[in-house]
């Protein structure tokens, strides 16, 4: 297919929720404040608990099975590597630019975690209800895209609470170490509970010191001494990994692990999967349609409403604390430029052997992972670990300002690729 077809196929679903995002930013301002702090609370809630969760556990059910399941099990391949890779670079350029400790954390998140939600529901169904897309019927493609993005969201969001949300933890606990400020409480805006980081696992070195911090580690180091130096290293190194390990699984966060979009996607797969439920609700003929109707329904508010939310949330932006010019250039280039030609590579190979079917769609969405602004779950994150809070908001805004170009450009990459 023509290039510029493909670039027109890719523009208007980025225009899309550009216009939309404008608007939840119009209205977030002072003189308008439809969408203030109060009443952008609210209707996160709304989001967070009723519309996403119908949206994942609706399309999930509708389109996976059994069969789908023999190459949907890449995409969760496919994000992790996006998130190990995204935090790998963002600790090549906190080494470069000599970023701030407080910041450092700030960093990691926005280059590791990607918006795998509503930007994914927009740009997928948008794309295949173009009349020059090159995947196919409207309808089953239509479809298998909002499956795709609302499996991406799940996945994601099990990322980010048991991944990217401990290292940005373990990363503003050391900032905090380091200035000498203990016992500093952190708000939880989900929760609307207030606790301590600085507890025993938050504030303890990542490995352990000689000088024996605890005890069970000093009775390793008795033992140690009567095996000789081998087996002393041995043991050292065993006893370092497991302290490691420790410390980030005491960092993750099992209720917000477990958030109502996990929730939702364990539901979906349940029904999709297993035939009995799966007549019992989805079908016309289904006695109990109704509450998957129901479901659906309310689902369809989800990708306005978290637009409108994104929008507002980006006017702290335009107010916020000023950040380094490296920093944010850095973290453009790692997101627009290094991750998406490097995703190219990684979906190519894998479909070369085999692992991810001919399905165009599907390479075209695990690539489109790749290319994909910040998730605004950091800003969340920024704001219970409070640190970077404002400065998160102006990293926000370049970055979703240049994702206009960016998802444009790259989006019609990836189809003449796929196409």
């Amino acid at each position: 297919m023509d290039f510029l077809a493909l670039f027109i196929v890719a523009l208007m679903p980025v225009l899309q929720t550009l216009l939309v995002t404008a608007v939840g930013l119009f209205l977030g301002m002072e003189r308008i404040n439809l969408l203030g702090a109060i009443s952008r609370q609210s209707l996160n809630k709304l989001v967070f608990f009723v519309f996403t969760p119908s949206l994942i556990v609706s399309d999930l059910a509708d389109t996976i099975t059994v069969n789908s399941l023999g190459t949907l099990w890449f995409m969760l391949v496919n994000i992790l590597i996006t998130f190990l890779i995204g935090s790998a670079l963002a600790w090549i350029l906190i080494k470069i630019t000599g970023a701030p400790q407080h910041l450092q954390s700030l960093i990691i998140g926005c280059c590791a975690a990607g918006n795998l939600g509503n930007l994914l529901l927009i740009i997928l169904p948008a794309v295949c209800e173009e009349d020059d897309s090159p995947f196919g019927d409207s309808s089953v493609c239509s479809t298998d895209a909002e499956a795709y993005a609302a499996l991406s969201m799940a996945i994601g969001a099990i990322y980010i609470w048991s991944y990217v949300y401990p290292i940005m933890r373990i990363y503003t606990n050391k900032a905090t170490k380091d200035t000498g400020t203990y016992g500093s409480t952190t708000r939880d805006n989900i929760s609307g509970e207030t606790s301590y980081l600085h507890s025993e696992i938050g504030t303890e070195p990542l490995l352990p010191s000689e000088g024996c911090p605890s005890s069970e580690e000093c009775m390793d180091q008795v033992e140690v001494h009567s095996t000789g130096s081998k087996g002393k290293a041995k043991v050292m190194f065993l006893g370092k990994t497991m302290l490691l390990l420790k410390k980030l699984t005491g960092h993750v966060d099992l209720e917000k692990l477990f958030a109502p979009s996990t929730i939702a996607a364990i539901f979906g797969f349940i029904i999709g999967i297993v035939s009995p439920i799966r007549k019992v609700l989805i079908g016309d003929d289904a006695p109990l349609r109704a509450i998957y109707n129901s479901a659906s329904l309310l689902g369809e508010a989800t990708i306005p409403s978290m637009t409108l939310i994104i929008g507002a949330n980006l006017l702290g932006g335009l107010k916020g604390a000023g950040v380094s010019p490296s920093l944010i250039v850095g973290i453009i280039a790692i997101r627009y430029i290094i991750m998406p030609s490097l995703g190219i590579g990684i979906v190519k190979a894998a479909n070369h052997f085999g692992v991810v079917g001919s399905d165009s769609l599907y390479q075209f969405t695990l690539m489109l992972q790749y290319a994909l602004p910040p998730a605004m779950s950091v800003g969340t994150i920024s704001q219970l670990l409070e640190t970077g809070e404002s400065e998160c908001s102006v990293i926000m805004l370049w970055t979703y300002a240049v994702a206009t170009f960016s998802l444009t450009l790259w989006s019609t990459i990836f189809m003449w690729l796929v196409s």
